[in-house]
């Protein structure tokens, strides 16, 4: 990595309506929501527009996330070509909900961050759209 490229960082709690399976179980789309996301500010931090996200490569899903999990989802631009973005994205489980029926409200923060899913991805910008490079 270097320092020339931007990093971008969300947080978020999956709530119920994230919960998609038994268990309160959460689907992956909901991290490539996230991803996604990360892709857009990271394309506005260097590129000064939104760009488009092109392709997702190497998807894994690691560790299963629960509605009430808090999630961190970090975003780097790897690569710069003339008109794309090369991107990593990795999200971590920072916070875990108790999954205990007689106390629905407790949670344990996590002191080794765990890694529930990373990516690689490829944003477009577009060269007339690019205001910060020129």
């Amino acid at each position: 990595m270097t320092d020339l490229y931007p990093e971008a960082k969300l947080r978020v709690r999956m709530s119920s309506q994230d919960a998609h399976y038994a268990g309160k179980l959460v689907d992956g789309a909901r991290i490539l929501k996230l991803f996604g996301d990360l892709a857009t500010e990271l394309t506005i931090r260097y590129d000064g527009d939104e760009g488009l996200l092109r392709s997702y490569d190497q998807v894994e899903f690691l560790v299963p996330v629960h509605s009430g999990d808090f999630i961190e989802a970090i975003g780097r631009i790897i690569e710069v070509g003339n008109t794309s973005r090369k991107m990593i994205f990795e999200a971590y489980k920072v916070i875990v909900a108790v999954q205990d029926n007689t106390q629905e409200s407790a949670c344990d923060i996590i002191r080794s961050p765990i890694l529930v899913a990373k990516a690689f991805g490829t944003s477009v910008v577009l060269r007339k759209k690019q205001r910060k490079n020129e």
